[in-house]
């Protein structure tokens, strides 16, 4: 039996994946969680084989999930299921451990023949997002990419430099770095494209 954890802040999509998985004779979702913070909290205490997560969560990504397992060294394996069809987003995932990425259009069917696959070793990645993955370079850093996302959700400089101990000087290196390598003119720019792109 695979054993499942399903992380979806969306309640209706949440049940019915649920609902979907547990007719499959091999897969039981033995816990549900609405947000990264609560299933950070399941993954602990379940352990199970599959954490099925969305990107987008309030508390933790699914991202920041599966690098918090990759960093753990944990046997649970990460299947990200979204609706973000960009090559930004696979990239990271695939640096954070992440065995399968598709899309939340995908037929039913696909999703269990994917758990199945991750569970047995394998991966299963969405192949046209693999093609363009494979094409588009990220250019921000892992403190340029979170230090402009905050910037972006409305914090100034100085609130960046407090919540990471940083100086004001650094935080602002950090955006024009950014903003230099998108090759825009502001930091709300930046922000708008590295969203679109998928690098946040």
């Amino acid at each position: 039996m695979i054993r499942v954890l399903l992380a979806e802040d969306q309640a209706m999509l949440r049940g019915a994946l649920a609902a979907l998985l547990n007719l499959e004779a091999d897969i039981e979702v033995v816990g549900t969680a609405a947000d990264g913070e609560s299933a950070w909290r399941e993954l602990q205490r379940l352990r199970p084989d599959l954490l099925v997560t969305d990107i987008e969560m309030p508390g933790l990504t699914g991202l920041e999930l599966a690098q918090r397992i990759q960093r753990h060294e944990w046997p649970t394996r990460v299947v990200i299921v979204t609706t973000f069809a960009r090559a930004g987003y696979l990239r990271r995932a695939l640096d954070a451990g992440v065995s399968g990425y598709l899309l939340k259009d995908a037929p039913a069917d696909r999703l269990a023949a994917a758990l199945r696959k991750v569970h047995a070793g394998g991966r299963a990645i969405d192949p046209q997002l693999a093609l363009e993955a494979w094409n588009e370079a990220d250019p921000l850093n892992d403190r340029e990419r979170q230090v402009l996302r905050m910037a972006g959700e409305g914090l100034s400089a100085g609130d960046i430099a407090r919540q990471l101990n940083l100086s004001q000087g650094t935080v602002r290196n950090y955006l024009s770095e950014a903003i230099g390598k998108l090759g825009v003119s502001n930091r709300i720019e930046a922000y708008r494209l590295a969203r679109q792109r998928g690098l946040l």
